[in-house]
């Protein structure tokens, strides 16, 4: 099985509804898949981090340009 990237906008998304948004697509996807996120609110860099680290998934990509950030997170 080929491992998938998924990708979702949350720009314009105010805590903690990107958070919320992440999970639930998470929840969806296959270990070794990942998910490529966009969004603009600064506490999703916090957010990200700790909901990775407690669940056990990696945080492959942690990138701001801008106003935009830029994350993968790679389902443990």
């Amino acid at each position: 099985m080929t491992a998938q990237e998924l990708q979702i906008d949350v720009r314009g998304m105010l805590c903690p509804e990107p958070l919320k948004v992440v999970r639930n697509k998470i929840r969806e996807i296959d270990s070794g898949d990942s998910l490529r996120i966009f969004a603009t609110d600064p506490t999703t860099q916090r957010d990200f981090r700790t909901f990775c680290h407690f669940m056990g998934h990696q945080l492959v990509v942690d990138n701001q340009e801008g106003e935009i950030f830029e994350f993968v997170i790679l389902k443990g």
